[in-house]
């Protein structure tokens, strides 16, 4: 559907298969959102195939940057917010769906944004064979699919796996932030992370943080809150080594 657009399974066969912690979602692309991916992708997206290491600098045109990973963004418009308020840090915004993905290079093209990069694919590829050690100014994780059923809990991607590979690729002092509004995740994401040896909690009292103002208020996250939803932020920093 888009020759020079997103590939549906970018890794291929190239790294094990293992329990995902996403499905991927190609539901119908808006005539907008497909314009956008076959415009923009070329310059402003990457697959994340795991063969070659990322140079942060030369994606984003700057090797001062800063840069963020976001792992899911959804729709986009949340992750455009940030990236106008913040045009000096750059977001490598990682997500599978492909209306998402669309949406969010239309809306970064509309709003002038040249700090944001869309990557399709596997984020755990992404971190484990293509990003640098130290790379990341950040890593942001807003409302990932909580797996409610127990005997799915292991698909969740907040694990003590996943923070020991993340701590690798964050820089020391970088902060890792966790938003759900599921309760039973967020119960498991504090214990986890308050578990890690690799991060510290940035709240003196050890538990969960306010929403800060660099967050904007989601739809997914307003609809969930209209619904009678408490909302859990986790701001955790990568200690020094």
């Amino acid at each position: 559907m888009f020759p020079e657009g997103p590939a549906p399974d970018p890794a291929g066969s190239h790294h094990e298969r293992r329990i995902r912690s996403f499905q991927p979602r190609r539901s119908r692309v808006t005539t907008g959102q497909g314009e956008a991916l076959r415009r923009l992708w070329p310059t402003w997206g990457l697959d994340i195939d795991g063969l070659s290491r990322l140079d942060l600098g030369e994606l984003f045109g700057d090797p001062e940057l800063p840069v963020v990973l976001e792992i899911g963004f959804g729709m986009g418009e949340a992750t455009a917010q940030m990236a106008a308020a913040d045009p000096g840090t750059g977001i490598l915004a990682c997500d599978v769906h492909t209306p998402g993905q669309g949406n969010l290079l239309n809306l970064a093209e509309q709003k002038g944004l040249n700090n944001v990069r869309v990557a399709n694919g596997d984020a755990i590829i992404l971190l484990r064979e293509m990003l640098a050690p130290d790379a990341l100014a950040g890593l942001r994780v807003y409302f990932p699919d909580p797996w409610p059923k127990k005997r799915h809990h292991k698909r969740r991607l907040i694990q003590p796996e996943f923070l020991a590979l993340a701590a690798t690729r964050l820089a020391p002092g970088a902060v890792l932030h966790c938003a759900t509004d599921w309760e039973p995740y967020a119960e498991q994401m504090l214990e986890v992370l308050s578990a890690s040896p690799d991060f510290e909690n940035t709240q003196p009292d050890g538990g969960y943080a306010p929403r800060p103002d660099f967050r904007p208020l989601t739809r997914f996250e307003g609809q969930g809150l209209d619904k009678g939803h408490v909302v859990h932020d986790l701001l955790f920093r990568r200690r020094a080594a």
